[in-house]
């Protein structure tokens, strides 16, 4: 009896594909939009350090083994080293008033820190935190980091900005696609092995970025995390700050007024 269903419900099946119903394969631009080619990057706890509550974090990067976080909010913006067991500044410097700190980066033991709506650029000397440098951008600055060679800034949109170092010359932009639509507030920045690693702000995703294509290639789902972190603290805020501490392979994330930045292990 089993068999005779089996076979009745074939032969329906192969009727209603001769018979113009669509499915996977037929060239039905609303089918393959519902494709999810974004693969899922799952990950697991190593660690939990303590974490300053009144860190605004905006950025967050390592540097010979050691933390650098830059803050914000006006009035309250920082670039400080941080202690990873103790969570404490070891080293800070408070920017002007008028300044929304974002986004930080190193390279060439020189610190990049953006600013929000300042169009400004800030290069320090990364072992004595003395200002060097200003540049200007032209966009807001969200998120920063590097590859070795160029900087890559975020400004909360779905492009990527590439700029030359010594100068600030714009090289060129990058639409990111997150499954074929474009992306959206961008944020954090961080490169890992070849890609960027970008939070997505106001949402728990934390993006993987073939940054030659601007293609969204894999994302993790943060929600398990914050959810924990708000049941510690309230007034915790959005996930914001990834950091890769090359020396040892390991990879730290935290967020705005967080108790909390947890080393974790992707899958991929």
């Amino acid at each position: 009896m089993k068999k005779l269903v089996y076979l009745s419900l074939a032969l329906s099946f192969l009727f209603a594909c001769n018979n113009g119903t669509e499915h996977p394969g037929s060239g039905s631009d609303t089918t393959a939009r519902r494709i999810n080619t974004v693969k899922a990057i799952s990950y697991s706890i190593q660690n939990s350090f303590v974490h300053d509550t009144s860190s605004f974090t905006q950025g967050l990067t390592f540097a010979n083994g050691e933390l650098y976080e830059g803050t914000g909010e006006y009035g309250r913006s920082k670039l400080m080293k941080v202690d990873l067991h103790s969570g404490k500044a070891l080293k800070e410097i408070s920017l002007d008033r008028q300044y929304f700190g974002e986004g930080i980066a190193i390279l060439h033991d020189s610190i990049f820190q953006l600013t929000w709506k300042e169009n400004t650029v800030f290069l320090y000397d990364l072992r004595s935190f003395k200002k060097l440098k200003e540049f200007p951008l032209s966009t807001e600055g969200w998120g920063i980091t590097t590859d070795g060679k160029e900087l890559i800034i975020s400004d909360g949109s779905s492009n990527l900005y590439f700029y030359e170092p010594s100068t600030f010359k714009l090289l060129r932009t990058q639409g990111v696609y997150d499954n074929g639509e474009l992306a959206f507030n961008l944020n954090e920045l961080e490169y890992i092995d070849g890609f960027v690693y970008a939070n997505q702000w106001q949402y728990p995703y934390i993006l993987k970025i073939d940054p030659s294509n601007g293609k969204v290639v894999a994302k993790a789902d943060m929600q398990v995390i914050w959810n924990r972190v708000k049941a510690e603290d309230p007034d915790a805020d959005v996930p914001n700050g990834i950091a890769y501490d090359s020396t040892d392979k390991k990879i730290y994330i935290t967020g705005k007024r967080w108790p909390k930045l947890f080393e974790v292990q992707f899958s991929n």
